[in-house]
Order: C-alpha cells, then structure tokens, then sequence
C-alpha cells in the first residue's frame, strides 16, 4: 500500500489494572464500539485490535485485559499473558491509571512489566479537581525513566484524546499503512456482536455471574427480503442456578440482555435486527482449556 516517505503507524498497546477504562478508550478513539465497556473489572478478555487513520499515520491500538498478580484459573492467567504478549509486540505503550486510586500496587506491578518507557495516562480526570492535576504528574516524576510522557485524559468525556492521539504519533516509526482506511478492527463481526451481548451480562447481572458467562453467535446472516440481520447466540454458564439468573424471573432479564444488545448491534450495522438467544450450561468451562479456546477468548 503506498504511504509518503514520512507517513507513520504502528502497534500501540492499552495496558494498565482492571478497570481504568482501557475499553472505554480504545472505542473513543476508533470512534465506535469494538470492545466491551462496564463498571466492574475484567470486563475484556481478548486482545481486541482497533484501527485510527490519519492524513499521515495509522495508529493500531490492543485494548487488553485488565494486568494483575492475583489471576486465577486458566481463564483469568490466559488473560494476563495477552496483556503481556501486547507489551512485547508495541511500537508504543499506552499506560492508563485511575487518577482515583493511583499508583496502587497494580500500577506499581505494571509499571515494573513494562519493557520500555511508555506514555502515562491518567483517566478519569472528570471525577476529581483540576488542582489535583498537577500533584498525581508531580508524583509520576519517581518514574522519571519509565514514562516518555503524562497526559491528562477523561475517555469517558472524550477530553484530551486530540493530544494523546498527537503525542502516540510522534513516537511511531516511520512505516506503511498496515490496513486499509475504511478497516477500524481486525475483529470479526460475530466477535463484536458476542461482546455487545456479553457487556449487557456484565452490566445487568452481579457478583460472580457475569465472569462464568461466555456468549457465542451460532448463526449470523442477512434476510434480503426482510431486510434484517438474524442473529442467534448462546450464553454459556457454568452453573444450572446461573442459567436461572441470566433468564431471570419470567425470563425478564434474559429480554433485556437481548434487547439492549439488538439495540447496539442495529447502531453498528444500520439495520434492524432479530436476535434470539439461549442459555446453555457448560460446567467449570473457565477452567477448560478446550472451551476457553471454543468460546473463541484468549488462553
């Protein structure tokens, strides 16, 4: 693909502890949603890619899951080990921090991973005073040697995406263009519809429910004379009481998984959609090396 002789891209990496807004970001930057958004932690487990086209560079950012000492199970530790294969492979490392709670031992752990200095973020600017700003850079500066620089970013609110997006550019290489323009994720579409399903478990079950759950698409195709998407996926869980959990009382919160998902799902394709979906029982599937590879997440 022909670039300019100063055109720029390369591999950035999104890294940082569960939950600081990793997938929140990655979706701002590429401009639509390709990764799994919640409040609570662990929310992604693939390495998602995302693609941001410029006039002179193409940024490819890897939302990762959440790093941390404490993984458990085949599940959570095949985690870990994406986010830390996407270290290794970054022209550019993105660290994000929450300046709520920062440089907690989960930082300190990351910060110790990283294999070069990386461009420190920190997230969720909205939620504290502008004051505060200048004492968590201040703070940064005891990792003078693992931080190119520090930005100041709401992903939430989209403030401050335009420099950190600049300031990634000026550390890529100069390189072609590794994907076409109207390309913003390597990601097939079965696999973003999975995790739109997948984020409305999270959001609207609780405790340990919505980390046994994994959703497949089994079918997924286009009715022409209808005009409408047909789509009909599965929610595994491990347990018989988490299938009645899921459903719900009267098969309620089933309806609303499926419903707020059809509504995401017909944003991204411009169309209507049918989805049905099922609840099917897997047990210990977490811990099953073969149905963590089915189910299509990391190992």
């Amino acid at each position: 693909m022909k670039t300019t002789d100063n055109f720029r891209s390369g591999f950035v990496s999104i890294v940082g502890s569960p939950n600081v807004g990793k997938s929140t970001l990655i979706n701002v930057l590429v401009g639509r949603k390709i990764s799994a958004v919640s409040e609570k932690p662990n929310t992604t487990r693939n390495r998602i890619l995302g693609i941001k086209n410029l006039s002179g560079a193409q940024l490819i950012f890897l939302d990762t899951p959440g790093i941390h000492r404490a993984a458990k199970g085949s599940l959570g530790k095949g985690m870990v080990q994406a986010s830390m294969a996407a270290l290794g492979e970054a022209d550019v490392i993105i660290l994000m921090i929450d300046v709520k709670f920062p440089f907690n031992r989960q930082d300190l752990y990351v910060i110790q991973k990283l294999p070069k200095p990386a461009i420190l973020v920190f997230n969720k600017i909205d939620l504290i005073k502008k004051s505060m700003i200048l004492s968590l850079i201040n703070q940064s500066q005891q990792f003078h040697d693992k931080f190119l620089e520090v930005l100041p970013i709401s992903a939430l609110q989209a403030d401050g995406i335009d420099d950190l997006i600049q300031t990634t550019v000026k550390y890529l290489p100069i390189g072609p263009k590794y994907f076409p323009e109207d390309m913003i994720t390597d990601r097939p579409e079965r696999f973003l519809i999975s995790e739109l399903i997948r984020e409305k478990v999270f959001n609207l079950t609780r405790e340990e429910i919505p980390y046994r759950t994994a959703v497949v698409v089994d079918e997924f195709y286009e009715d022409d004379e209808k005009n409408l998407i047909k789509i009909y996926a599965v929610i595994y869980v491990e347990r018989e009481n988490h299938k009645g959990i899921i459903i719900g009382k009267n098969g309620q919160t089933l309806k609303k998984i499926g419903s707020f998902a059809r509504v995401d799902i017909e944003k991204i394709f411009g169309t209507k959609v049918f989805l049905k979906l099922w609840v099917k029982v897997k047990e210990r599937w977490t811990d099953r090396a073969d149905l963590i590879g089915e189910f299509g997440y990391s190992r």
